[in-house]
């Protein structure tokens, strides 16, 4: 939860902005607010307001708008630096933090009107490295599932109906845990869920989804159920809307359970894995792939569009002069 009273009144209100008008979802907002509560902390810091050199114990709610103003794109480059060699942030995390004060300064200057200029109107976003996915081999996807449905594991319909939607249909944890039974139609064998950017997308089931959810309502408690869960698809065994940090627990004690790397392999890369077999194994066209992940940009399902080298190794053997 954020804390408003934390906060300096132009922050709240640039959070304010990002959910009514951009429609960012609450994730993002949280991002934002966590981005930009660190950008301040360092610039009391870097402006000489604070010695306190303890993040956790810089407060930034008496930030005045003209020490914004006072902001140069110096400050932001210093600020970046300062994350990646005194907070050793990754690349992805600069890149994020970047994009959160890039928009947060277009947010003062030209919607607010706050400041006069906007500093991070050159800042350029730092460059990434090119990396494969990780994913789980078609193997290990099955052994995954055998764990999730064995059953020595108390909810294990659950489990197994959670891990099949991930590895079937490559839909993000935030996306899962949402899923009402409402959102289910099981004439037409899909489901409805809200993705980034409060975007509602279509997801279609196949057989093995519909027989891992039906099963596992069958089960389902009927009674108990916290009032605001009700309707929640997937429930804790507190009985109410299981939380995205209990599936990130079951799913690491599956990934354990079936022998896999569990500094390698989450949840998120059950969504590359789901992804990567049906390019692999279902010749799925990249622009469909898209619509099923959910991506805003062709160029991030991509990514999905790299073979194996055994497959590289193959295609070289097969070339007609190979045996000459």
């Amino acid at each position: 939860m954020i804390d408003r009273n934390d906060n300096p009144d132009f922050l709240n209100s640039f959070l304010d902005y990002s959910v009514t008008i951009l429609n960012k979802s609450p994730n993002t907002i949280k991002e934002y607010n966590y981005d930009l509560a660190t950008f301040l902390k360092f610039i009391k810091l870097h402006f000489g307001i604070t010695k306190e050199h303890d993040f956790s114990k810089i407060t930034i709610n008496d930030i005045s708008i003209n020490t914004i103003k006072k902001i140069t794109l110096d400050d932001i480059h210093a600020f970046i630096s300062y994350l990646a060699t005194t907070l050793r942030s990754k690349p992805a995390t600069r890149a994020r933090k970047v994009s959160s004060i890039r928009i947060f300064f277009k947010y003062l200057s030209s919607k607010a009107k706050l400041i006069d200029a906007n500093p991070a109107l050159d800042l350029e976003t730092p460059k990434l490295d090119k990396r494969m996915p990780k994913y789980l081999t078609l193997d290990d996807s099955k052994k995954l599932l055998a764990v999730a449905s064995n059953e020595d594991n108390r909810n294990n319909f659950r489990d197994y109906a959670i891990t099949t939607l991930f590895l079937n249909c490559g839909m993000r944890l935030s996306e899962l845990v949402n899923i009402n039974m409402k959102d289910i139609k099981f004439d037409d064998c899909k489901l409805t869920v809200i993705g980034k950017g409060n975007k509602e997308r279509t997801i279609y089931l196949n057989n093995a989804c519909m027989r891992a959810i039906a099963e596992y309502i069958e089960v389902r408690p009927k009674e108990g159920i916290k009032f605001d869960s009700k309707d929640a698809l997937f429930l804790s065994e507190r009985r109410e809307r299981i939380s995205n940090r209990t599936v990130q627990y079951i799913v690491k004690n599956e990934l354990k359970k079936a022998g896999l790397d569990t500094t390698k392999y989450s949840v998120h890369k059950l969504r590359h894995t789901a992804a990567t077999l049906m390019y692999q194994y279902g010749n799925v066209d990249i622009r469909a792939l898209q619509e099923l992940l959910g991506h805003a940009s062709i160029s991030t399902t991509e990514i999905y569009t790299h073979v194996e080298n055994e497959q590289v190794r193959n295609a070289v053997e097969s070339n007609p002069l190979a045996n000459m």
